[in-house]
């Protein structure tokens, strides 16, 4: 393979799940960069509306479709409206999710299925409907955007666990299943990303002090410092390029070394010298 095109994307088509912002759309960006073709999906009009003018803003040409990753009906008829408006999907990466912090003993049922239904029933159905298109062409990758908690519990995280754990093990399960068709199936493991939904997490408290949370995670990680979505980027184009084609059924986590690290004591962090990550 010339090294030159390895990682280049020219010709795909990539659906990437929940990308109207944060680390969704970073990934899309990325794989546009790299030359694919972009779908995103989303359940309601104001999302849409905003992603398709962000994407816009960037100059990339991408397609987004009203679909709900829970529905397989839904699904199905969006997969075969990108084959139809785009080709079929090369490179689908299940990143839509939610969590809901609560307590076990605490969290309704209704909240439990919310969460198992779109962080693990969402990747399960959309790669269940991208599969058979890949295993035509003889390729493809399916890129699953797992989390600390494919490995890691902690508190008031129960049903996001679960669910992020089994995704784990369905990336595996998918590769042990369509390996022989040359379809790569595997996750990314972000660590704490700066993002709108983590901002609150990080703001400063009324005195001026680090949130207890902000020195938590700097303190457990070797960088002493959050993610940022870009560091994602080069992680997804490799994954999703021919770059990685005999690397199958694993979970790369892009988390600053916090996996390989015991931490320190939060109160030895010097917070001067941090910078404020928007």
């Amino acid at each position: 393979m010339d090294i030159k095109n390895m990682f280049s994307l020219e010709g795909k088509t990539a659906l990437v799940t929940g990308a109207a912002y944060g680390i969704g759309f970073a990934i899309a960006e990325a794989l546009a960069g790299a030359g694919a073709k972009i779908a995103f999906n989303c359940r309601d009009k104001e999302h849409m509306e905003k992603a398709l003018q962000d994407y816009q803003a960037k100059g990339i040409e991408a397609k987004g479709y009203y679909c709900d990753v829970t529905d397989e009906q839904q699904v199905a008829d969006m997969v075969s409206k990108i084959g139809q408006d785009l080709g079929g999907v090369d490179i689908l990466v299940n990143n839509a999710g939610i969590i809901k912090r609560i307590p076990m003993v605490e969290m309704e049922l209704k909240d439990w299925n919310a969460v198992i239904n779109i962080d693990l029933t969402g990747p399960f159905i959309c790669s269940k409907a991208v599969l058979p298109g890949m295993m035509e062409k003889g390729q493809g990758k399916i890129i699953n955007i797992c989390s600390m908690m494919s490995e890691f519990g902690r508190e008031t995280v129960s049903a996001y666990a679960a669910a992020k754990g089994g995704l784990k093990m369905l990336t595996r399960n998918i590769c042990s299943e369509y390996g022989q068709y040359n379809i790569q199936c595997n996750g990314i493991g972000p660590g704490y990303i700066a993002t709108p939904q983590t901002a609150p997490l990080r703001a400063k408290q009324a005195d001026g002090s680090m949130h207890p949370f902000d020195r938590f995670i700097r303190s457990k990680t070797p960088a002493q410092r959050w993610g940022k979505t870009e560091d994602l980027q080069g992680l997804a184009i490799f994954l999703a390029s021919g770059a990685s084609d005999f690397i199958n059924g694993q979970v790369i986590y892009a988390d600053g070394g916090i996996s390989a690290y015991i931490g320190q004591d939060p109160g030895n962090l010097d917070a001067s010298k941090f910078e404020d990550v928007e």
